[in-house]
């Protein structure tokens, strides 16, 4: 398999695996603990390293996941207290966890390889060199990992699929039902921070971050089903994964960062122009709301006067607009969309309604 087959084939499945336990993250307004995660996980892993010296040791990937573990607890103690907001406990925990990372790696570890840099961006194109063979096949480590953490993903969300739903979504309800949702947040930090740790190696912290937030973050403006929004996600962070390849191919620039951009570009995409929930269908729903309320408000103008002595002078095209507070243009426009959707009818100097209007005005009297 070709070098840069095997990049992309990596990037994908690094991005499908970060974007199944961000759906959860985006639902649960906790974005940001990944932020978190993917910055502390390195203390773990420098503890693991002291404790070991060994580079190969399990238990820096058991130290990286604990420690991702216990920056959820540390944030959910400072919030606890009441004096800070979950937001900017996150942005107390997660620096001091890192800089006494970078503290340990300048002071024991400044001869090994464990760089900081490497850490913070990644390298997705010297993933292939690393590699593994296994059952006869020779594999890039980083795409191995991620397979293994994208099948856990996959495997725990199919089991626990209910009980993640029904905590997420209404905790207290889970609670009453018997589903321990403190256990169900601690289990989906875990999946968290494993995801976390067996990502960065190969992407960096910052594009786990981008991949674990964007998609996600799309697919909510897109859908409102959770199991749509999981296949959303993924195939989002799939493609943005291939497209910043081959936009870091074409500028020559890091293949991690554009691969980022990429996911805020998609992001930016579905917040333009996501069906329901975009700024432009949102316009172009208050403009469809305006001119709906503004014959809804002539049917009734039209209603009130209907049968009267004045019905001649207010019921007059020309004399709408300052009956109205109307501009004329304004007031000619709503009088041919009301003709269009068969409201009014003219008769003569008189705009008079149809059955239809008459309905609408109606109901619009009894609200």
């Amino acid at each position: 398999m070709a070098p840069e087959v095997e990049v992309q084939l990596i990037a994908v499945i690094v991005a499908a695996a970060c974007a199944l336990p961000g759906v959860f993250l985006v639902l649960r307004r906790m974005a940001m603990l990944s932020d978190a995660i993917s910055h502390t996980v390195l203390l773990g892993i420098v503890l693991g390293y002291l404790l070991t010296r060994d580079l190969g040791s399990p238990l820096l990937f058991v130290g990286a996941v604990a420690m991702g573990v216990v920056t959820v607890a540390l944030v959910e103690l400072v919030t606890g207290t009441g004096l800070v907001r979950e937001d900017a406990a996150i942005g107390l925990v997660f620096p001091v966890l890192f800089s006494i990372a970078v503290i340990l790696i300048s002071r024991f570890a400044g001869n090994v390889h464990l760089d900081v840099d490497s850490v913070l961006l990644g390298e997705l194109v010297f993933a292939p060199f690393d590699r593994v063979r296994l059952l006869g096949l020779d594999l890039p480590r980083a795409l191995l990992v991620g397979l293994v953490t994208l099948l856990a993903n996959l495997l725990l969300i199919g089991l626990f699929y209910k009980e993640l739903k029904l905590a997420t979504f209404d905790a207290g309800l889970a609670a009453a039902l018997g589903f321990a949702p403190a256990l169900v947040h601690y289990g989906l930090m875990t999946m968290v921070s494993i995801t976390a740790v067996g990502a960065f190696d190969a992407v960096g912290s910052i594009l786990v971050i981008a991949l674990m937030v964007a998609p996600p973050a799309a697919a909510y403006l897109l859908t409102d089903r959770l199991a749509r929004m999981l296949l959303l996600s993924v195939l989002i962070g799939a493609a943005s994964a291939i497209a910043g390849y081959w936009l870091a191919y074409w500028l020559d620039v890091s293949v991690a960062g554009a691969m980022a951009t990429m996911s805020g570009v998609a992001f930016g995409l579905c917040y333009l122009f996501a069906p329901g929930r975009g700024l432009v269908a949102g316009a172009a729903r208050r403009a469809h709301q305006r001119w709906e309320f503004a014959q809804q408000m002539l049917t009734l103008h039209l209603l009130n006067h209907e049968g009267t002595a004045e019905a001649i002078e207010e019921c007059s095209p020309s004399r709408l607009s300052a009956h109205l507070r109307w501009p004329p243009a304004f007031a000619a426009e709503v009088v041919r969309r009301a003709e269009q959707g068969g409201l009014v009818q003219r008769r003569g100097e008189l705009l008079t309604l149809t059955e239809r209007g008459r309905r609408l005005a109606q109901e619009a009297s009894l609200r």
